[in-house]
């Protein structure tokens, strides 16, 4: 008799194609929910690092009155935010394309995500080359200070050192390091120590040199647009008109809002009350970065002199610290503390390009408009390499032809800039009359007759059109570097999606035949799992040896075995559910196919499950929780040392909302028997000495008259256990942390887990 894989009230699994089996897809994603303090940080990571090339870029592009323009777009980013807000809470089904898709059009759609993933390529670059600028001006700084003859030209220093922290965040990326929210939130805390300094030393400083004036007000006849400003307008009496000229220096400034995308990406893994929650983190990124970009830029031009302004195009801030009042060296401890902190800031913004795009192109490949060769995971660390691969590649290419100009990078930066923000607040705008149920409006909304007319949104709207439109035609090298990448990248998105379309009309009869069940919530009951069940965590069909192990040694009589496997979503356009169908595609069917031959083979019952997650490991550590699983069984990783994978699900766990479930975690290895550790409070199991020792104590304390029958071994232990709470906080603290360290070292870190 053939064995078969069943699932009750479903029909058999078999090779037939006649049948199918149950998979539960669960559609609420696993994430690590965050404070809005650190999401401000993520989103201040990308933004605060416009600070440090911002103002001389807009300088050159419009003159002495340019702050103020920067000043104008930090408070049009309120108004930004807000468009921002009622997308995220929306929660539209399909991600980018397909919103965009079916509000407006499938080839608008494409044009959208092409300029997306251009924004993205070029983050990297202008933020990595600035960062090295800083550094490489502080090192002629440094030696002319100290009297050494060593100089190096900073552009040339800036390509070289771009390069290589382009490749280090690379290398990070393949090999799938997390970034951290808890890392961005340091990071901005350090930043808020330099904003703060500046702050309160600038003024200072104006009034030790006798007062300073104002830039002039940003009137057409103060906004001085060059011929490179005014690009293909140059000369035509367009440039000779007041609202153009405004609205092409706002195009020139509209830069110092990049990043603000990230909102989006963060929203999912806001806690709740998460509309709140982002209304708070929004407002908070709006308002430092209206301090820290807009305000320290008029502070620049106030305070760095006319003759030498220029000089520091390249590093703003580095001439501002440089023309404060005070001694020398203490300006020079602070320059150095300046372009560390920079350092920080614009060279993670590289990590954060690569992380966006990554997630941008898969959600893209998720919607069916990308080739699922570029999605082939890394056989070691199973990121999706060939995306962080091409990406890479462009943003090395691109850091190269630009030699180091940052002001060339920022004008082909606000391409992608400037056009991901009007589509985004068109499909909003486009979506306000199909959808009707906005957990948050723009507000300015009026209605005539029974018709809604949002002015706010239309009006918002309005503006980045005018400004994209204007960027067309002054920005000659960023349309052309930008037209170009977009009808490459549009022309990758329709061969891909006719490729895709016809593999759809393929049959594989290899593949074995699933019957989804979307769930919102994962469950026992929508499982048919009994409490106490083992959940086996499954990524690679060429991997499944723990499956094999559980399934030869469970007794299914006592236990029930779920395989689970996670499919990880992005964070690239997070404000947007992924469809049912996109939850289960080709990968996930080849996975659960071989699970499926596997459970045949043994003659066992298993019960199929989908959870999309951000971290594998939240998704991991919830579906244990929800099901009240007593084991959650992994292979071993080929990222990690299982230590290593122990402490990221521990960590995982413990992010968990009380009440924690309590269940071990096995980890196993086809070479070796399974190790595993206890999650949660659970009876320690003792070595055989510690028992002889607990033991003998117990005996020692037993003889005294006033203790006798009384004690217990317990109580034993609890004493020992407050004492040494006790000593924690005392000088012996450093040889009690020894001692463990040893006795670590000495018995080892995991246990081999019983067979059931």
């Amino acid at each position: 008799m053939n064995p078969q894989v069943t699932t009750p009230g479903q029909p058999a699994a078999g090779k037939t194609g006649s049948t199918t089996t149950k998979v539960v897809v669960a559609t609420t994603v696993a994430l690590t929910f965050i404070t809005f303090w650190q999401a401000a940080a993520v989103v201040l990571n990308d933004l605060a690092s416009t600070m440090y090339y911002i103002g001389g870029i807009t300088e050159q592009a419009m003159g002495k009155s340019a702050p103020w323009m920067v000043l104008a777009v930090m408070l049009f980013s309120y108004a930004v935010r807000s468009v921002y807000m009622e997308s995220c809470g929306m929660f539209v089904r399909g991600g980018v394309y397909v919103v965009v898709r079916d509000s407006i059009g499938p080839t608008v759609a494409k044009l959208s995500v092409s300029a997306l993933v251009v924004d993205y390529i070029l983050t990297g670059p202008i933020s990595v080359v600035s960062a090295g600028l800083y550094l490489g001006a502080l090192l002629n700084e440094l030696s002319e200070a100290t009297h050494i003859s060593f100089h190096t030209d900073p552009n040339t220093f800036a390509v070289f050192f771009s390069v290589a922290v382009t490749c280090y965040f690379w290398w990070s990326n393949i090999r799938g390091v997390p970034e951290s929210s808890h890392k961005a939130l340091r990071i901005m805390q350090i930043t808020t120590v330099m904003v703060v300094i500046l702050l309160i030393w600038c003024p200072l400083t104006i009034l030790l040199h006798g007062g300073a004036k104002l830039p002039p007000a940003p009137t057409p006849s103060n906004l001085h647009l060059n011929k490179e400003s005014l690009g293909w307008l140059y000369g035509t009496f367009f440039a000779q008109i007041s609202f153009v000229v405004i609205i092409v220096s706002l195009g020139h400034s509209l830069l110092a809002m990049s990043g603000f995308e990230t909102l989006a990406q963060v929203y999912r893994e806001v806690a709740y009350p998460k509309l709140h929650n982002l209304r708070i983190t929004a407002n908070i990124v709006c308002t430092y970065a209206l301090i820290c970009t807009g305000v320290i830029s008029i502070f620049a031009v106030m305070i760095i002199p006319d003759a030498t302004r220029s000089k520091y195009y390249d590093n703003m801030i580095g001439g501002l610290v440089i023309n404060l009042a005070g001694p020398e060296v203490l300006k020079l401890g602070f320059h150095i503390f300046v372009v560390i902190v920079g350092v920080l800031i614009l060279a993670g913004a590289v990590n954060t390009s690569l992380i966006g795009v990554n997630g941008v192109m898969n959600r893209v490949a998720e919607d069916g408009v990308l080739l699922d060769w570029f999605r082939r995971p890394h056989s070691k660390f199973g990121t999706t390499y060939r995306i962080l691969n091409l990406m890479a590649l462009l943003q090395i290419a691109t850091i190269i032809i630009s030699r180091g100009d940052v002001f060339l990078l920022g004008e082909a930066y606000a391409f992608g800039v400037v056009w991901s923000f009007a589509l985004k607040a068109l499909g909003v705008l486009v979506l306000r009359y199909q959808r009707h149920d906005q957990e948050y409006k723009v507000p300015f909304n009026i209605r005539v007759g029974g018709v809604e007319i949002p002015l706010g949104l239309v009006a918002i709207t309005s503006v980045l059109f005018l400004v994209a439109i204007a960027n067309l035609f002054t920005k000659r090298i960023a349309t052309i570097y930008g037209v170009t990448f977009t009808i490459i990248l549009y022309a990758l998105f329709l061969i891909s999606e006719h490729v895709n379309a016809g593999k759809k009309r393929e049959h594989r009869t290899d593949l074995e035949k699933f019957n989804l069940d979307h769930q919102p919530e994962i469950g026992a009951d929508v499982l048919h799992a009994r409490p106490g069940c083992v959940l086996v965590a499954v990524r690679d069909a060429g991997r499944l040896w723990h499956l094999q192990r559980v399934l030869e040694k469970t007794n299914m009589r006592r236990h029930d075995i779920v395989v689970m496997t996670a499919r990880q979503v992005s964070t690239g356009a997070g404000e947007y559910d992924l469809r049912d169908d996109q939850l289960f595609a080709g990968y996930e069917q080849d996975l659960f196919s071989h699970v499926v031959t596997i459970a045949e083979k043994q003659g066992k019952t298993v019960e199929l499950l989908v959870v999309p997650a951000v971290d594998p490991f939240d998704a991991m550590v919830q579906a244990a929780t929800k099901l009240k699983a007593s084991r959650l069984v992994v292979g071993v990783s080929a990222r990690m040392a299982s230590e290593e994978l122990a402490r990221r699900i521990g960590l995982a766990w413990e992010r968990m909302p009380e009440e924690r479930h309590p269940f071990s975690l096995e980890i196993t290895n086809p070479d070796r028997p399974s190790v595993y550790v206890n999650l949660g409070p659970h009876p320690p199991r003792l070595w055989p000495e510690d028992v002889d020792r607990l033991h003998k104590i117990w005996l020692q304390l037993s003889e005294e008259p006033d203790v006798g029958s009384k004690l217990h071994h317990r109580d034993v232990v609890g004493i020992a256990l407050r004492r040494l709470e006790e000593e924690l906080h005392t000088s012996d603290r450093r040889e009690i942390v020894r001692a463990i360290e040893n006795a670590s070292h000495k018995n080892g870190e995991v246990e081999e887990i019983p067979e059931d």
